[in-house]
């Protein structure tokens, strides 16, 4: 090549004149990303505790994490008798030792490893997926000798390998899942997204799509949704949800491509999110010149669904070419007749010295058959009418060091018995009715001869929003028809070391709902825990919790009956990258 011709005092080499186009090219692509994770609002990007540093943009790269467990759980039947077999689930607190119920701790250690690839085709569109790898895989679940079936050691003392996970062989699921698959494309209007992704909304109260590091379940839902930027810091994004498809080929895939054989079981869901928000670099800012933080927004679900399939498999019948005598079996469909109204309010105000911030939510609607089976009245209606909230307060009485806080939440309730997480649960009355005792069951009453209570009023809090470590996250599984107050404390020992605690009070709304059918009063639980986390990704932590179990966990009709604390220890040792 040609030597550099000489340049004149203030004029500017080829060299420097590509160096600058380099570096606004660099830019231009970091705003861009900065821009994406803005314009993420349906999926509160921002929500994430651990935000990674940005980097060039490449063809693929690969984020996650790999994380292990220890947990060790005692007395957490809170010392109450066992009940007799073949007692229905819907009075069951918890699941005991199979061999004695005198064996009251329960130890073992889960494992997870999390990828989340995205092939960046262009810098407008990529693809994004998420994969689980040995998903909370119980250590030590899967030893050879269990089902190899060569023969080669007929008792698990023997056994010195871990078989790979394989669904309906030695496993419930396999070794590998792909949760989430979707594309992305940037537009000079908005961004496109459409596939299966994850669902996040405010603090995740409703809609917690389970990105945090020590969540277990998480929303993901199949959609098609359009970001858009109408006004400066202002985000519009229309949403279509596919809640269910029904009936389809899917299984057989007697056509290759699946079918959706009928429209009128199908649920589905249209999805508007408003909200106002800074980005991370504008929030930073005006923290650093001692200026207010004002975000806020609406997630508004309206969801439908005329009929439903039912449980049963229906009558045979001939199919309707004869040239083809194949007897099938046609489906059963009952009237459903459903409509549901969700509105989702996020507020966040935050200044250097303090936090504000709150979720507010209803679920409203009507069900106009409300059977199950075939065999059930279809005429029988439900009404649905739930609240919840939550009030998050965070003061930085020491900066950087001293963080006192307070919490507060409430779940609409029922009197019907029972806490109604798991309506699915068979309850001890009739027709699978709760009865006065049960922990769980429907919250309604309905039998051949009409329904007695019609209202389903308990609102059901996400089972990824962690309140506590015993009660609301193991015991009862998510926080509904109760309110709890839990102050806290973290202080910073050093970088990345903090030591954290907290105290939980809670009540149930209605003293039909708790075990005793007397009083409203739950437990009173104290967490105290401590973290480590390095810059390169490895986080440490052990978390301590204890429950004292108040006059509502007794059970019914055992008048003087004493509970029993129960204990949690659980460690936490991944890698993020």
């Amino acid at each position: 090549p040609a030597p550099a011709a000489p340049t004149s005092e203030g004029s500017v080499s080829r060299e420097e004149l590509e160096q600058r186009l380099e570096a606004t090219r660099q830019e231009l692509r970091e705003d861009i990303r900065a821009q994406t994770a803005t314009q993420a609002v349906a999926n509160n990007d921002w929500q994430e505790e651990w935000t990674e540093e940005k980097r060039k943009l490449e063809l693929f790269t690969l984020d996650g994490y790999l994380r292990v467990r220890p947990t060790l759980f005692y007395k957490f039947d809170l010392g109450k008798p066992a009940l007799p077999s073949g007692t229905p689930l819907g009075r069951q607190l918890w699941t005991r030792s199979p061999r004695s119920a005198a064996e009251q701790t329960q130890a073992g250690a889960n494992m997870r490893f999390r990828l989340e690839p995205s092939f960046n085709v262009s810098e407008d569109v990529r693809i994004k997926a998420q994969v689980d790898a040995l998903d909370n895989v119980l250590l030590g679940s899967n030893p050879d000798s269990a089902y190899s079936g060569d023969g080669r050691n007929n008792f698990t003392l023997f056994s010195e390998n871990q078989s790979p996970s394989n669904s309906a062989v030695n496993a419930f699921k396999d070794s590998v899942i792909v949760r989430r698959a979707y594309g992305e494309v940037t537009t000079p209007v908005g961004i496109l997204r459409f596939g299966r992704m994850g669902s996040h909304w405010g603090l995740g109260m409703l809609r917690n799509d389970g990105n945090c590091l020590d969540c277990d379940y998480g929303d993901t839902v199949d959609r098609i949704q359009f970001v858009t930027e109408p006004f400066a810091g202002w985000y519009v994004t229309p949403m279509l949800d596919f809640n269910s498809e029904g009936l389809s080929t899917e299984k057989a895939n007697a056509l290759g491509e699946p079918v959706d054989l009928t429209q009128s079981d199908d649920a589905h869901s249209l999805v508007l999110a408003i909200a106002r928000r800074d980005t991370d670099q504008q929030q930073k800012a005006k923290l650093d010149n001692n200026q207010g933080v004002l975000n806020y927004g609406l997630y508004f679900t309206y969801r439908t669904q005329r009929y439903a399939t039912t449980t049963e498999t229906g009558v045979p019948f001939q199919d309707a070419n004869p040239s083809i005598p194949v007897t099938t079996t046609a489906p059963a469909f009952v009237p459903r007749g459903g409509t549901l109204y969700i509105p989702d309010l996020w507020f966040k105000y935050e200044e250097k010295q303090f936090r504000i911030e709150a979720e507010f939510a209803a679920q409203l609607g009507t069900i106009d058959g409300r059977a199950l089976t075939a065999s059930e009245p279809t005429t029988q209606s439900l009404r649905v009418a739930q609240f919840g909230g939550v009030l998050q307060t965070e003061f930085h009485v020491i900066p950087q060091k001293l963080h006192l806080g307070i919490e507060l939440g409430f779940a609409s309730g029922d009197k019907a018995p029972g806490f109604g997480n798991y309506p699915g649960r068979q309850g001890t009355g009739s027709d699978g009715n709760t009865a006065p005792g049960d922990v769980e069951g429907r919250q309604y009453r309905c039998d051949t001869g009409g329904c007695s209570d019609n209202a389903i009023r308990n609102f059901r809090f996400n089972r990824d929003y962690r309140v506590d470590l015993i009660l609301w996250r193991s015991i009862l599984n998510g926080v509904t028809d109760a309110f709890y107050v839990k102050p806290g404390l973290k202080y910073s020992i050093a970088e990345g070391f903090d030591v954290f605690g907290s105290v939980i009070y809670s009540q149930a709304f209605y003293a039909e709902s708790t075990p005793s059918y007397l009083s409203k009063s739950l437990g009173l639980e104290a967490d105290i825990g401590a973290r480590y986390i390095t810059e390169d990704g490895f986080v440490a932590g052990i978390d301590y919790g204890i429950l004292f179990p108040l006059d509502g966990l007794k059970d019914i009709g055992i008048p003087g009956q004493e509970t029993s604390t129960a204990h949690a220890i659980r460690g936490t040792l991944a890698i993020r990258f």
